[in-house]
């Protein structure tokens, strides 16, 4: 769901007056890779504490820890038997057990015998989206993840195969939106995964406490278990096809693209706004045989988008399709076009998919989003194509 700490493009105006010092960062970009040296913020500083405390990722001290460098198959292999090792029912008091347990260097013991997970590739770089699904595994949430992606499927949407995994992993809050004058540390899923990125994930799960145990573990498994899109016409299988290709793009200030774009004079590595995402489903996809479509929506903001339908038209919350285009505002229902703040798309069924902390991702339209939700818009009525 949006949160109120999530930068959100609606104050577009405000940021072009810090262009100067975001230039300034991108220029940094342009140097800094991931696997790169140190010249990268060690951003994750805290979790990496956490995440040597518990002796995971075989660093002996934060000082030593790398965060900046690839995160290579065999780490990520050690991280996960660790964590599922470390998150384990402990045995019944007076059992006698305690044989097992980490050797600090990322690997198990058992009776006495060191175990390393046997991996293809130990030097291979992973990828986000590898990092997401074996985390979403070791968690055992690999039936949560088939369960969202069957669910889309059976509506006649094709997704992508890291679909399941990376709603399951967004909604476990396992990825961060950095602040957006360091969105040059924002990873596609395809981009290598780094250290830091591993250690931040791990230390969210660590916060979950024993995995049989965990709420949140338990909580997401229930969504997916009553996961399911109501029945799609052509046209809006169409524009969710669009929107949940997406799934897993970072959020990005002023992004519009996939892919490497300038926006406002600042060059970014391809990712989303909350309306620049809106802005790509709707604007600049191509559809066959769209008619009008891509002049449906005019304003690039949040704001703009908002209110170029006049109040007649507005689609009220128990009247929503998918498809739809739908706004928060800080009064909820009573309020005014300046006051919106985030844009998103409902899918359906009280869910809806956005770009917002946790990049784009899947969020329920219940509790505090539900409260916040202003209007909606159909820009498939506006161009004729319902």
């Amino acid at each position: 769901m949006p949160h109120g700490g999530a930068v959100d493009d609606g104050i577009v105006r405000q940021r072009l007056f810090t262009l100067a010092a975001a230039c300034a960062v991108a220029a940094i970009t342009t140097a800094a890779a991931p696997g790169a040296g140190g010249s990268l913020p060690n951003w994750a500083a805290p979790q990496i504490a956490t995440v040597v405390a518990h002796h995971l990722m075989g660093a002996k001290s934060a000082r030593k820890f790398r965060p900046n460098a690839a995160l290579t198959q065999q780490a990520l292999a050690d991280l996960t038997a660790d964590l599922q090792q470390q998150l384990a029912s402990p045995p019944p008091s007076g059992s006698g057990s305690g044989s097992t347990g980490t050797t600090g260097t990322g690997t198990t013991t058992t009776g006495g015998t060191t175990t390393t997970p046997s991996v293809s590739d130990p030097g291979a770089h992973m990828t986000m989206a590898q990092l997401d699904r074996s985390l979403v595994y070791a968690l055992g949430l690999k039936k949560a993840a088939r369960e969202f992606a069957r669910g889309a499927r059976a509506a006649g949407i094709a997704v992508p195969s890291r679909f399941g995994t990376e709603v399951v992993a967004r909604l476990l809050g396992l990825r961060i939106n950095h602040p957006a004058a360091q969105d040059y540390l924002e990873l596609r899923p395809q981009d290598p995964a780094t250290r830091a990125e591993a250690a931040y994930s791990a230390a969210q799960i660590l916060g979950f406490g024993y995995l049989e145990d965990s709420w949140q573990i338990a909580q997401v498994q229930s969504l997916a278990d009553a996961f399911a899109l109501p029945e799609l016409g052509d046209w809006q299988q169409r524009i969710l096809q669009v929107a949940f290709s997406k799934i897993g793009m970072p959020y990005i200030w002023g992004g519009t693209n996939d892919g490497t774009e300038v926006d406002f004079g600042v060059t970014g590595r391809g990712g989303y706004d909350c309306s620049g995402f809106v802005w790509r489903v709707y604007k600049l996809q191509s559809y066959p045989s769209e008619g009008s479509l891509a002049d449906a929506i005019q304003g690039r903001t949040t704001y703009t988008m908002s209110v170029e339908v006049p109040r007649s038209k507005r689609i009220a919350f128990k009247k929503l399709q998918p498809a739809d285009v739908i706004f928060f505002g800080t009064n909820g229902s009573d309020s005014r076009g300046s006051q919106v703040f985030h844009t998103a798309i409902y899918v359906g069924n009280g869910w809806f998919i956005q770009s917002s902390d946790h990049g784009v991702a899947l969020a329920q339209l219940t509790g505090w989003s539900k409260k916040k939700f202003a209007w909606g818009r159909r820009p498939l009525h506006e161009a004729g194509l319902e």
